[in-house]
């Protein structure tokens, strides 16, 4: 009775330990990972020897490989034409077109594109009659093509004029065969608003920061950005072309691609401009996409990880992130609507010491977490555009209070309908945010 009993007590020991473990790995994830993305920036830019951050060469006209620039556009009349406009006068870049693909467009966008087509030439359209979605238009389009190479770009993204030179010199290498794709530095086009200057931080500190970092471990990268990526048209047909039913298809592709043995490259000296949200309606439907979609790719590969992880052991620090922020996210929505009710209840029954501890004890947990993304916040904005972005630090707290909290909230959100969209259930139709003109916005630097 006693050895039982001692069994028991043992038994009951390392299962609390091991929950007091995984509780402490959950509660410091976001320091942790703060301090990881920074050190990982750090070894980017100081120990990798092999980036290129200003090793590029112009490449003679009769040279350079043929490019098709894709627009995928549903009703988009008011940026097609200044985006196309600049395409053609402004690339340093001689052997390229740019494909249109009118995905079901209501407005005037076919008629702008059909009388930009006797200024230039080099543009074509493919009409699609139905609405079904950006992935459904780019893989229609892929075999309408000429191109070796396709350049996605979205019908607000604006890329800089040597960025077709610069993108290709990640592919003339030896070393460049097993290259799938090459995604480039975004930046914010729109900063006239609070919501635009919060988001300059922020694509500082994913794109500064942790691109560069899965970069430096990996030298790789998770995801794509659809707004602007150069493509090997080869390899998107290795892979059947985007998944139709992803919320977010330039993420799904970047696994896809790496699951084949393929290589996603990250090119910092290439530099794209787009709009971002303005309202805070049109900023959290964007995170329900990307949340869902970061979901969905999770879900698609989680099999493939367990059953061959020594296969796919290259992969196994995106998986293993992947997994911890979705978790993450959970445990957060859980433990901050408890921890709202308990606080709640303390101070209804005039608990005042119980209050004044749970106070004392989030606030010391949220320093500790503010001053971990302020370190990554903070080399992102010297590493990224060498320093010019220093001056909006100071919406750094915004982006970490509020931008931090919507993200879990979104995937907790989504994570049903990511899971419907494995099961079968998704669809890719899109609808085009309401869009600006570029012209009279506050011009990047």
């Amino acid at each position: 009775m006693g050895n039982l009993f001692i069994d028991s007590l043992f038994k009951a020991t390392w299962v609390e330990t091991l929950a007091n473990i995984c509780l402490l790995i959950l509660c410091l994830y976001p320091v942790v990972g703060s301090f990881f993305w920074f050190a990982g920036s750090l070894s980017y830019r100081f120990l990798k020897t092999n980036k290129r951050d200003t090793d590029w060469q112009n490449i003679p006209a009769n040279r350079q490989p043929m490019i098709t620039i894709m627009i995928p556009a549903h009703n988009e009349e008011v940026m097609i034409e200044e985006t196309i406009t600049y395409l053609f006068e402004k690339l340093n870049y001689q052997n390229f077109e740019v494909l249109v693909m009118n995905d079901g467009s209501t407005d005037h966008t076919a008629e702008i594109i059909a009388r930009l087509q006797d200024r230039y030439p080099r543009l074509r359209t493919v009409e699609i009659v139905k609405n079904k979605g950006k992935a459904h238009a780019f893989n229609i389009g892929m075999y309408f093509a000429k191109g070796e190479y396709i350049l996605s770009n979205d019908a607000d993204t604006i890329p800089e004029p040597d960025a077709l030179m610069k993108y290709m010199n990640f592919f003339t290498h030896a070393r460049d065969m097993n290259t799938s794709a090459v995604t480039a530095n975004m930046d914010v086009q729109n900063r006239t608003t609070l919501l635009g200057k919060s988001q300059t931080v922020e694509f500082s500190s994913i794109v500064g920061v942790i691109k560069r970092s899965q970069t430096s471990v990996n030298d790789s990268m998770y995801a794509y950005s659809g707004a602007n990526t150069l493509y090997r048209k080869q390899f998107l047909i290795d892979v059947g072309g985007f998944r139709q039913n992803r919320a977010t298809e330039d993420i799904s592709i970047a696994w896809d691609h790496q699951m084949i043995g393929a290589v996603p490259r990250f090119a910092p000296n290439v530099v794209f401009h787009m709009n971002v949200p303005e309202t805070l309606r049109d900023l959290y439907h964007q995170r329900k996409r990307w949340a869902q979609g970061g979901t969905e790719v999770w879900l698609t590969n989680i099999k493939k990880f367990l059953r061959h992880p020594i296969a796919h052991r290259y992969q196994l620090s995106m998986f293993v992130d992947s997994t911890l922020s979705i978790i993450w996210s959970f445990f957060f929505v859980i433990t901050g609507v408890a921890f709202l009710l308990l606080m709640a209840y303390f101070a209804l029954t005039g608990n005042d010491e119980r209050l004044f501890h749970g106070f004392v004890v989030s606030f010391i947990f949220v320093t500790f977490e503010l001053f971990a993304g302020f370190m990554q916040l903070l080399a992102a904005l010297i590493l990224d555009h060498h320093g010019a972005k220093l001056k909006y630090l100071i919406f750094a707290p915004l982006y970490m209070l509020f931008y931090w909290m919507v993200n879990p909230i979104t995937v907790v959100m989504t994570f049903i309908p990511a899971l419907k969209t494995i099961l079968g259930f998704g669809s890719g139709t899109w609808v085009s945010p309401k869009r600006r003109s570029l012209q009279g916005q506050e011009k990047p630097k």
